[in-house]
């Protein structure tokens, strides 16, 4: 498998891509600017295509919203379903690859990728509008947290943070170079369940807020490779996982003290989420399934297509839903979870 395919599949999308995920043509300066969205330059984005085999092509996250569920992936397509097993794919306004979703609700959503894109829902899925493109940027967002219906934050590569505080009407910069003066992608955002924000990125880079994003703190971390993603654990822990098959475990996120998970494997984790009870459930590379239980014991399941997976959510006791190179996929598990 190619070395750009894995970097999109994380979130953190290879260089060789940043140019390739969008399809736009030029704005030749008609129109009413008052139509735009925030920061949309010279170039106009062109609407996703609708495509018949957008369910089994290229996803990068998926997410249930309380009502629905939503995937999102390559060229713009965002699909939604009700049953997990029929979807359908909806009309949004850019091409660009759409890396992540969060919901605020069951109807306040926003997906973001490439080009700096951030698109936004009010109505659970069914239709998007485009709030923020930069292309100019050449810089990709690759995770987003909403907060509620108004506050959501989005980081991505470069040290690239955004954040707006009006639901969307406007978009702003953060300065990120409190923690990261390197301008290290930032490939995860989350929220503990103890109310701090956390992020994880390239080279290691582990950081934490604790007043909603105001302000942030670098933390130290046990591992110098990149990690793609982050979730809650426990009261106000935290599980980090990575390159190579990489993923720590802790009690407590803010006093840094990480145990290393032996996994068993050196497969690349691209994405992850809580399951019920007190664990998380993660994916990654040739189609690998991590089940950690409260206690960090992980157990190892395969995804039947054997491609690379990059989200995945628990639905039912049994089931998993999981996104990848190969679409949607439903996992069967044979022991319910906790």
């Amino acid at each position: 498998m190619n070395v750009n395919k894995v970097w999109s599949l994380a979130g953190a999308l290879a260089l060789g891509l940043l140019s390739g995920g969008a399809a736009y043509a030029q704005d030749e300066g008609g129109g009413d600017s008052a139509d735009k969205p925030a920061n949309q330059g010279s170039v106009k984005p062109m609407p996703a295509e609708i495509m018949p085999r957008t369910p089994q092509s290229l996803l990068l996250d998926i997410k249930n919203t309380g009502a629905h569920l939503v995937a999102v992936g390559d060229r713009g397509a965002i699909l939604v379903s009700n049953d997990g097993k029929n979807w359908a794919q909806v009309d949004v306004p850019v091409r660009a690859a759409l890396t992540a979703v969060a919901f605020a609700d069951p109807q306040h959503g926003w997906a973001v990728g490439h080009d700096a894109t951030v698109v936004a829902t009010s109505d659970g899925g069914r239709s998007w509008k485009l709030q923020n493109f930069q292309p100019e940027l050449e810089k990709p967002l690759l995770g987003v947290l909403a907060l509620d219906a108004q506050h959501v934050l989005a980081v991505g590569a470069y040290g690239l943070m955004m954040e707006t505080k009006d639901g969307g009407a406007s978009w702003n910069a953060v300065d990120t170079h409190g923690f990261n003066d390197e301008e290290l992608h930032l490939n995860s955002i989350a929220k503990l369940n103890n109310g701090d924000l956390f992020i994880a990125g390239e080279q290691g880079l582990l950081a934490v807020s604790t007043d909603a994003g105001a302000t942030w703190k670098k933390e130290d971390s046990p591992y110098e490779g990149s990690y793609f993603g982050v979730l809650p654990h426990g009261e106000k822990g935290a599980l980090i996982y990575g390159l190579r098959g990489n993923v720590y475990l802790s009690d407590d996120a803010r006093a840094g003290r990480w145990s290393k998970l032996e996994t068993g494997t050196v497969a690349s984790m691209f994405g992850g989420a809580a399951v019920p009870g007190d664990g998380e459930v993660l994916v990654g590379l040739n189609g690998l399934v991590m089940l950690v239980s409260g206690k960090g014991q992980p157990t190892l399941v395969q995804a039947p297509a054997g491609t690379p997976l990059s989200g995945v959510l628990p639905y039912g006791n049994d089931l998993l839903l999981a996104v990848g190179e190969s679409g949607v996929q439903a996992i069967k598990l044979d022991n319910p979870l906790q």
